[in-house]
């Protein structure tokens, strides 16, 4: 059987192994990103989402996902940066160039509800963004306020790494922006909605399902003395701790629409109580004395609705409309169970994420090249499925166990 192009190794137990060693293919893939060409002084990376392995950009898609994209790169770059000891200059160097582009090119107006505020989708070679630079399943001048979460806290935590109070500057901006226009949730709404038009503020998509990075900007600030986000952090975790977490014991309603591509408002994904889980895993009792039980069901709620079989692996794939194990999201998951399996001890769960995280690891070449979906018959692709949303979920793997890193070779 062959695997992304590499033939699929199992042990003794029928268990999918890594064709090389986690180490030596992240290392590989981070060293072949160093190689991007550079273009208006970011590397393409950074302004394109769709490439090919060779730096091609895809003639057929204009569209760019920049808060997302970045923003978790940002913290793929950090992890990995802290993970391989702190000697390479050129990991933090390359996070302040996506630093830059988030703070330099994407911005709405000045104005209106949402002024200065990151964009959550653009148009390719536009620098900076026009104000009707929407796209994808934003509407022109529409922004996601969630994605201003992302971006903001992946800024505070560049600015904690490099001291550059730009980047400080533009997480406050974001985080005074979503306190603004923070409403009370309930059963059936978010405390924003999904989409707005940033010059009057008109929501569009009653709930957005992921509100942990908001949650971590606020507690970012907080814990840099900007008192100001106590209420509005308050308001926002009762939210998430009496509405939004109990749903993932029954539908799961209040964990849809995250992906920037799709538009409808049912759509729930598997992103969204990830991430959240992870949240409430490093923080335990600091954040949530019920962090076991309710991270437990978050996850229970995605294995149950968001995992299917290939290959013999359990995999999960993003959302209700798409069920494919794109990178981002398969190695989400990998991470995010690893975590819970170290932090209850279960073997099983462990083994289960190994597994996942085997099967994403795939998707890197010889040369360290990656693809976005293992199964896709092309190098690249979606950045962030493929590289800027995979990175730090190895990271964190591989702090809950270490001895992960040396399989495989």
């Amino acid at each position: 059987m062959m695997l992304a192009g590499h033939p699929v190794i199992v042990d003794a137990a029928g268990r999918l192994m890594p064709w090389i060693s986690w180490g030596e293919a992240l290392d590989r893939e981070m060293d072949f990103y160093q190689q991007c060409p550079v273009d208006h002084g970011y590397p393409r990376f950074v302004h394109l989402t769709f490439l090919d392995g060779d730096w091609n950009p895809f003639s057929d898609r204009s569209d760019t996902i920049p808060a997302t994209q970045n923003g978790m790169a940002i913290l793929s770059y950090l992890k990995f940066h802290e993970f391989r000891g702190t000697q390479d200059p050129r990991f933090p160097t390359t996070a302040c160039l996506m630093g830059d582009y988030l703070v330099k090119e994407t911005l709405t107006p000045i104005g209106g509800k949402y002024p200065a505020f990151t964009r959550s989708t653009g148009q390719r070679e536009r620098f900076p963004l026009p104000e009707d630079a929407g796209s994808q399943g934003d509407r022109p001048y529409e922004i996601e306020p969630d994605k201003g979460g992302i971006a903001g806290y992946a800024l505070l935590r560049l600015f904690a790494a490099v001291g550059r109070r730009e980047y400080l500057a533009q997480g406050l901006q974001n985080a005074r922006v979503l306190a603004a226009n923070q409403q009370h949730g309930d059963d059936t709404h978010s405390p924003w909605p999904f989409r707005v038009d940033y010059r009057d503020g008109e929501g569009r998509g009653p709930v957005s399902g992921n509100m942990t990075y908001i949650l971590r900007l606020y507690d970012e600030l907080l814990a840099h003395g900007y008192a100001e986000f106590a209420a509005a952090r308050e308001s926002l975790w009762n939210w998430i701790k009496h509405h939004q977490i109990p749903s993932a014991a029954t539908d799961g309603a209040l964990f849809a629409q995250f992906f920037e591509d799709h538009e409808t408002p049912t759509n729930r994904t598997a992103w969204a109580p990830l991430n959240l889980a992870r949240y409430l895993i490093e923080k335990k009792e600091l954040l949530d004395p019920d962090w076991r039980a309710d991270s437990g069901a978050l996850i229970e709620f995605v294995r149950r609705n968001f995992t299917h079989v290939e290959l013999g692996v359990t995999v999960c794939h993003e959302q209700d409309e798409d069920g494919e194990a794109w990178g981002g999201i398969n190695s989400t998951y990998g991470a995010v169970l690893a975590l819970y399996a170290q932090a209850i001890e279960s073997a099983a769960l462990a083994s289960e994420a190994q597994q996942a995280l085997n099967f994403t690891l795939y998707a890197i070449d010889d040369r360290g090249r990656p693809r976005d979906l293992c199964k896709s018959a092309v190098l690249g692709g979606w950045q962030e499925d493929a590289h800027t949303d995979v990175i730090h979920n190895y990271v964190d793997a591989l702090h809950a166990f270490p001895e992960w890193e040396a399989l495989g070779g």
